[in-house]
């Protein structure tokens, strides 16, 4: 992590994830798309998701999470900072002359090659089969369907770990320590995702938020009675409510919300622990 020295009340804290590793390239133009923003605004206009907006503007990188060219080898030719995700991605060069964006894996090196097949070896960066990767392994953008791309462990310093291999599926302890079933046939990565300290970052001040494009959160109690039902009173107040709420009056905070029905309940070995089982 890079600090600063204390030279503003905001620098005191503040850390940023060191980007010394990145390449000095810029983005490939014809692997980028620009998205436009709506600020949390559904197709009327009306906002659906509070405290968004603002932001500098961000390129979107097309990031291959299939990974599906198989049995071709790819050498790293760069590694980038990605505005749309915690992790660094990294740029690969396939021997047919194919560029394609792939979340880097940790210890990603420029000149490191990497290849999908079902006889790679299980090196860090390579792709195979659930079926081939042998228990206690470390791994990272994981298909939840074959064939589907990854779906799931992707964020910055996330990995699941194999436990077990059970007929047609595979025990995965995922990074909330839930342990889930996959299908042996989906593909994952081998290793661990990039940007480990990502979770260190101290954002250090409300306009570095801004720029990030996330609006200031005012708190229900400062608010008036009309607005909130936390509001009102002089000085400050209690609660006043058996369970916490939100603006609109809906309890939070300890409440269930997954689905009954959802699909994948039963690819569910064990659930995670939450706070309040501690």
């Amino acid at each position: 992590m890079k600090k600063f020295r204390p030279y503003t009340p905001s620098r005191r804290k503040m850390t940023v994830v060191n980007y010394g590793v990145l390449s000095k390239s810029r983005p490939v133009k014809s692997m980028t798309i620009a998205i436009k923003r709506h600020a949390g605004r559904n197709s009327f206009g009306r906002v659906t998701t509070r405290h968004q907006g603002g932001g500098v503007k961000r390129l979107y990188r097309q990031v291959d999470f299939a990974q599906n060219k198989y049995d071709i080898p790819g050498k790293i030719e760069a590694l980038e900072y990605d505005p749309y995700r915690s992790a660094f991605i990294m740029r690969v060069v396939y021997v047919d002359g194919d560029r394609r964006y792939h979340v880097a894996y940790n210890n990603a090196r420029v000149g490191d090659t990497v290849v999908t097949s079902k006889q790679a070896s299980l090196k860090e960066g390579n792709r195979l089969p659930l079926g081939k990767i042998p228990v206690g392994y470390l791994i990272h953008n994981v298909e939840i369907k074959p064939g589907r791309g990854g779906k799931i462990i992707r964020s910055a310093g996330s990995s699941a770990q194999i436990l077990a291999h059970d007929g047609q599926y595979a025990h995965l302890k995922m990074p909330s320590g839930e342990v889930r079933k996959m299908p042996l046939g989906g593909l994952a990565t081998v290793g661990q995702v990039s940007n480990q300290e990502y979770s260190l970052t101290v954002v250090g001040k409300a306009g570095r938020k801004r720029l990030m494009g996330i609006r200031p959160t005012v708190r229900g109690t400062a608010m008036n009675p009309v607005d909130h039902k936390y509001g009102g009173g002089e000085g400050r107040q209690p609660r006043g409510t058996k369970r916490p709420k939100d603006i609109w009056g809906n309890v939070v905070g300890g409440v269930k919300t997954r689905s009954k029905k959802k699909w994948s309940n039963a690819l569910i070995v064990k659930r995670r622990v939450g706070k309040r089982s501690k």
